[in-house]
C-alpha cells in the first residue's frame, strides 16, 4: 500500500447515491490493484463508539491492507467527530479511511477539517437540472463503449426519468443491444411502454389539455408500477418550465437555452404550450402540482387518488378562459 499513488483518506462529499458509490467502489478497485486481499469493511458511522473506531484503524498484527468506509459522517456527534479527525492525522500503514459526508451545513467542520489535513475529495453533488442529467446519459454511454445521437439524449429521458441509476442501466442495455450505437429510433423502440406511461407522458397530456389522454396515462402509469413521487415531479417540471418559457417571452430558443437552464427543443415544445395558459390558469396549476408533491410524499391517505385529482384540476385549470 505505501507504492500506492492512493490518498490513506478520502472524503466523499455529495447527496447522489450513485455517484457516492462509485466513489467509494473506485478506492476499493484502487486499493485491490496494490492488494488484492486488502478488507473492505463498511460502517454507518454515528452507530460506532470511539473505540470501535480506533480499533477498526489499529494496524493489524500481520498489517494486512484495509478500506474503512464510514457511511453518513454528517450524523455524527461531536465527541466521535474529533476522534475521526484525530485518527485521520495520522493513519496506520496499509489502511485507507474513506469519509462519506452528505455535504451542506450539518458537520461541516468534519468535512472542512478533513479537507484541511489533505484529504483526497470526491465531489458526488445532486444532480438536478436537465442538462446535468443529458451530460450523464452522454458520460454513461460513452463509459461502457457507446455513442449516442443528441436527439436520443432527450428521448431517453423522458422515457426512463431522473433517476441515476434507471438511466445508467438504460444506457448500458441500450449499448449492448444496438451495438453501440444509440439513436432516437433504438431509444423509442426499446422504451416505447415505458415512455408512454411516464410521468413525463402524464404531463405533456396535462399541459396540452387532454383531460382523457392525461388520466388514462395516469392510470397506465399506476398499472405498471412507476413511481407517485415520479408522475408528481414531472406534473410540477411540466409546470415550472411553462412559467419560465412563458415569462422569458418570444426568442430564439437556442439562444435562451444557456439562460433557462434548458436545451432549445424543450423551450420550443414549451413555447408552443404556454399560449393556451393565462397567468392565473398557471397559478392554480402551481398550487395543485406543489400539494400533490406533498401529498404523495405522506400527506395524503391514497396517493393515486391525489394524483388524479392532481391533474383533474390542471386541466380545468388549463380550460378557463
Amino acid at each position: 500500500m505505501g507504492a500506492m499513488s492512493l490518498s490513506p483518506v478520502q472524503l466523499v462529499v455529495g447527496e447522489e447515491e450513485l455517484l457516492v458509490e462509485r466513489a467509494v467502489e473506485a478506492v476499493v478497485a484502487q486499493a485491490r490493484v496494490a492488494d488484492p486481499a486488502a478488507e473492505l469493511r463498511r460502517y454507518r458511522a454515528a452507530e460506532l463508539t470511539v473505540g470501535e473506531l480506533a480499533e477498526s484503524l489499529s494496524p493489524s498484527l500481520f498489517a494486512e491492507a484495509r478500506v474503512i468506509v464510514l457511511q453518513a459522517a454528517h450524523e455524527v456527534g461531536k465527541e466521535l467527530a474529533a476522534a475521526i479527525i484525530e485518527q485521520s492525522s495520522d493513519p496506520a500503514e496499509g489502511i485507507v479511511l474513506v469519509v462519506v459526508h452528505a455535504g451542506g451545513a450539518r458537520n461541516k467542520a468534519l468535512a472542512d477539517a478533513l479537507r484541511k489535513g489533505g484529504a483526497a475529495v470526491t465531489t458526488c453533488n445532486k444532480i438536478t437540472r436537465y442538462e446535468e442529467r443529458a451530460d450523464f446519459v452522454r458520460s454513461e454511454v460513452r463509459r461502457v463503449g457507446g455513442k449516442i445521437a443528441p436527439a436520443a439524449v432527450g428521448v431517453l429521458i423522458e422515457a426512463v426519468g431522473s433517476d441515476l441509476r434507471e438511466l445508467a442501466a438504460a444506457s448500458s442495455q441500450l449499448v449492448a443491444d444496438t451495438g453501440g450505437n444509440v439513436d432516437e429510433k433504438a431509444v423509442r423502440r426499446y422504451h416505447r411502454g415505458r415512455a408512454e406511461a411516464s410521468g413525463f407522458a402524464v404531463a405533456d397530456k396535462v399541459v396540452a389539455g387532454d383531460r382523457a389522454g392525461a388520466l388514462e396515462a395516469l392510470r397506465w402509469a399506476q398499472v405498471l408500477g412507476v413511481p407517485s413521487v415520479l408522475v408528481a415531479d414531472a406534473l410540477a417540471d411540466a409546470v415550472r418550465t411553462l412559467a419560465k418559457v412563458g415569462s422569458a417571452g418570444r426568442g430564439d430558443p437556442n439562444r435562451l437555452a444557456q439562460t433557462l437552464g434548458m436545451p432549445p427543443w424543450k423551450i420550443r415544445k414549451a413555447q408552443q404550450q404556454v399560449r393556451h395558459w393565462r397567468p392565473e390558469s398557471l397559478a392554480i396549476a402551481f398550487a395543485a402540482a406543489a400539494e400533490v408533491n406533498a401529498d404523495v410524499k405522506g400527506v395524503a391517505a391514497d396517493p393515486e387518488y391525489a394524483l388524479e385529482r392532481a391533474v383533474e384540476r390542471m386541466c380545468a385549470a388549463r380550460e378557463r378562459r
